[in-house]
């Protein structure tokens, strides 16, 4: 589409000019009032206009039905102003945004090295703009595709999901409101773990969850199970791509669309022939059960109760005042603690299935088969079939933790099966139903002659049925004493005998595996899957029998973590739930071998990437922040928002782990201290943590606090900005280490030349600086100066919120530094 005289003319004379063609090769362009139009005529390409002033845009919408709906946004986050913007291919494979003849407005990413010889952009009848080799249309060779970047649109033959092979993630994200296509608050996204479902999120936060995928539909949406002839659902799962996408059966009959509004629903809406507008098929948040974990774990939603929450049999309400006053966020505990030899099943119908991120599943096991290996595993609190269509099960699905986002449907659920208390079951049988009264009798007159027959057992019995107990827990304990174990455990559950420290008395039970499991999982400890060495002692990957991968931290018998540090991390992190905290599985304590056993994070620990050449280039500017806005609402969660207030005291780049999606996770709590009440510090004889991250009044009076935890992010943001780590900087001045010199540069008004080249120059310079204020305001030398937490989040996710100035050091700073210490 060459833009020649005549073409000229008629801009000057008509409104729209639109192409006939549905390519754009190096030598087109398309300015404001041309588009591109897909072979058969289906979807169109061009520039639309929001808000005021008029802001620019490049879309996708449909051609081929009378709808302003835009399924695709090109530069959603970079608008432009100008009229004579335009749109055309790049001399680097890839697609920019012009303003002029040269001000680039936004661009795509490169294409992995990939440079086409001759390069044309091609809008497809189903919406797809796609980036391919000049006469090569097998898909398999574009190298760039608008389906792979969604906007808030789904439409059918777009995926939803992850290709873990490349990485890319595919999301839908709203638009902040009608008249702004810029990204939004809420997105919607496929959890790969466990059994993958869909998430709704508000920034961070999960507010609905769509349940497994069980065969022809999402367990919590039964709709999707109706016979419906014009189009098809998918959920794919495989070692390389997890994905949800529609496909239509008969293309000429209906159009439809995915959509995640700026409220904060996802709508379902189809378009029939004879309609002249948009109709809703289906919608998610339609009822207070549609929330996520509105009723808090174990309980149940039913939106036909008028209190829509419910304990199952062999629960109760675990604040009972709060759950009158219809706050059921602290859910349901067990009346009877479960004996794991002696307890059944309570079957309960129509459920949507509880969260499956942590979930064993198994496709090839009867129901039946599911029920003995539950009960076989002392962990499991429920299975069910993991498939369920047309009323018809198979596969089995197993969870070991807390259920989680329960509701019951009048109809079209599934039945999940509870683990309870044989005294729990009460007059229910296996199945659930109710018992005749000879039964009752015959099983009374059963338990009294156990209890009489229990009191004779003599003393060698009672020791065997300990040492079965025990095996029953999967302890081997070898050469250990019974009572060591015993107390170890009762110290780590805290159900009795709690120390002043320990936390509440309904803190959960913590698996604990035998030596033998870790030797298998970890290959005997082999080298090839050492994941890293401190001086605790080294870290191993590990797969467990059911496949899961697992990270071992084995602590060496000369580690300064000795048993109390031991049981102060298992007990800390059993108790903590929050995304950007590592996530606990469990313990192993036999002979003298002390191991913890926590989630297997693919990308490591931020420093084996950040100070590593050639690796750091994964550290874009956006990941970076993703990453320091992650450690801060970790933190934040520690000081303020759990059951305690938690000063890490060991906050390092080491002790940040990266998941596949490089969302942060702080690790290692080893070092922590727990306060209670309005406590915020304390002092130590034994100054621990790691020297460049001590805050001054830690590394030279042992006094800490929240605050000095705050000085450790502060170093940490510095390390992230700069790419260099605190103890090993260099620069011309020698005298000063990477905290010294970033006061220097900030003073000199030279701070620009602190970030990383290797981050590129595509970022916001005033996003990264304001970054680097807040962590300067984090290192100021006297903790009173220091915000908090809270007041960091906030600083950071607000744009328009004016910061302080930091205060420079009293001395030169690498006086004061941890560093020189």
């Amino acid at each position: 589409m060459r833009v020649g005289i005549f073409s000229i003319f008629f801009q000057c004379f008509l409104p729209v000019f639109v192409a006939s063609i549905d390519i754009l090769t190096t030598y087109d362009s398309l300015s404001v009032n041309q588009t591109l139009i897909s072979a058969g005529g289906k979807f169109e390409l061009g520039f639309f206009q929001k808000g005021i002033p008029n802001r620019y845009y490049v879309g996708i919408w449909y051609k081929d039905i009378p709808s302003d709906v835009k399924i695709w946004v090109a530069n959603r986050d970079s608008p432009s102003y100008c009229e004579s913007t335009t749109f055309r291919l790049g001399n680097q494979s890839n697609i920019v945004l012009l303003e002029g003849e040269s001000q680039v407005v936004w661009k795509t990413n490169q294409t992995n090295g990939v440079k086409l010889v001759n390069p044309v952009l091609q809008l497809l009848d189903s919406g797809n703009l796609v980036m391919r080799e000049a006469g090569d249309p097998n898909p398999a060779n574009f190298i760039w595709q608008s389906f792979d970047y969604p906007t808030d649109t789904l439409v059918p033959g777009q995926k939803l999901g992850w290709n873990r092979r490349t990485g890319l993630v595919r999301v839908l994200t709203s638009w902040r409101d009608p008249e702004d296509p810029g990204t939004g608050n809420f997105s919607f996204l496929v959890d790969y773990n466990g059994d993958p479902e869909l998430y709704l999120k508000n920034v961070d936060q999960i507010i609905h969850r769509s349940g497994p995928w069980v065969g022809n539909r999402f367990s919590g949406v039964p709709e999707m199970g109706l016979a419906n002839q014009d189009f098809n659902f998918t959920f794919f799962t495989s070692a390389d791509e997890v994905y949800y996408t529609i496909s239509l059966l008969d293309c000429c009959r209906v159009h439809t669309r995915l959509v995640v509004t700026f409220e904060g629903l996802i709508v379902r809406w189809i378009w029939l022939p004879c309609a002249t507008q948009w109709i809703m098929f289906w919608h998610a948040r339609k009822d207070p059960c549609d929330d996520f974990d509105l009723c808090g774990p174990y309980g149940i939603c039913n939106v036909s109760e008028s209190f829509h929450c419910k304990c199952p049999n062999g629960f109760m309400p675990k604040n009972s005042n709060a759950w009158g006053l219809t706050d059921w966020s602290n859910g349901c505990f067990r009346n009877t603690r479960l004996d794991c030899d002696s307890d059944g099943f309570l079957p309960l119908d129509n459920i949507k299935l509880p969260k499956t991120s942590n979930v064993f599943v198994d496709t090839s096991s009867s129901l039946d088969q599911c029920r003995d290996m539950c009960k076989k595993n002392c962990s499991c609190t429920a299975y069910a079939n993991s498939k369920f269509v047309n009323g018809v099960g198979s596969g089995c699905i197993i969870w070991t933790n807390n259920l989680m986002d329960m509701r019951n449907f009048l109809q079209g659920g599934q039945t999940l099966y509870m683990r309870l208390a044989s005294s729990d079951l009460g007059s229910l049988s296996p199945n659930g139903s109710a018992m005749g009264k000879d039964v009752v009798i015959i099983k009374l007159a059963i338990g009294i002659g156990i209890i009489v027959v229990t009191t004779l057992i003599t003393g060698g019995l009672i020791t065997l049925i300990i040492r079965k107990r025990r095996t029953s827990r999967n302890i081997q304990t070898g050469e250990l004493d019974p009572e060591e174990i015993n107390l170890f455990r009762r110290t780590i559950t805290c159900k009795t005998e709690c120390s002043e420290e320990a936390l509440d008395a309904d803190d959960v039970d913590l698996p604990i595996f035998n030596l033998d499991s870790m030797v298998a999982a970890t290959d005997n400890f082999s080298e090839a899957n050492k994941l890293g060495q401190g001086g605790f002692g080294c870290v191993y990957k590990g797969v467990m029998l059911d496949g899961q991968e697992v990270a071992v931290k084995r602590l060496s018998k000369d580690s300064g973590q000795g048993l109390e540090e031991f049981k102060n991390e298992v007990r800390l992190i059993s108790k903590l739930q929050h995304r950007n905290l590592v996530r606990l599985l469990g313990c192993c304590v036999d002979l003298d071998e002390k191991m913890i056993i926590y989630e297997y994070l693919k990308n490591r620990s931020l420093d084996s990437i950040l100070f590593h050449k050639g690796r750091n280039l994964l550290l874009n500017w956006q990941t970076r922040f993703k990453i320091i806005f992650g450690v801060a609402r970790g933190l934040l969660y520690l000081h303020q928002d759990s059951r305690y207030r938690i000063i890490h005291r060991d906050l390092k780049a080491s002790n940040i782990l990266l998941d596949a999606d490089m969302n942060p996770k702080i690790s290692d709590f080893g070092m922590a201290r727990i306060f209670g009440g309005n406590e915020t510090e304390g002092n130590t004889m034994k100054v621990v943590g790691t020297y460049g991250y001590m805050a001054p009044e830690f590394a030279m009076d042992g006094l800490f606090s929240i605050k000095s935890d705050v000085f450790s992010f502060g170093v940490l943001v510095l390390e992230i900005l700069s790419g260099t780590k605190n103890r090993r900087f260099f620069n011309s001045d020698n005298e000063l280490n990477l905290l010294g010199y970033s006061w220097k540069q900030w003073r000199e008004g030279k701070e620009k030349e602190l970030l990383d080249k290797s981050m590129g120059e595509t970022y916001s310079i005033d996003e990264a600086l304001r970054c680097l204020q807040v962590g300067l305001l984090c290192v100021q030398e006297k903790p009173e100066d220091r915000p908090t937490m809270g007041s960091v989040v906030l600083m950071l996710s607000s744009e328009s919120m004016s910061l302080p100035q930091p205060i420079f050091p009293g001395r030169n700073h690498d006086d004061i530094d941890s560093s020189s210490f």
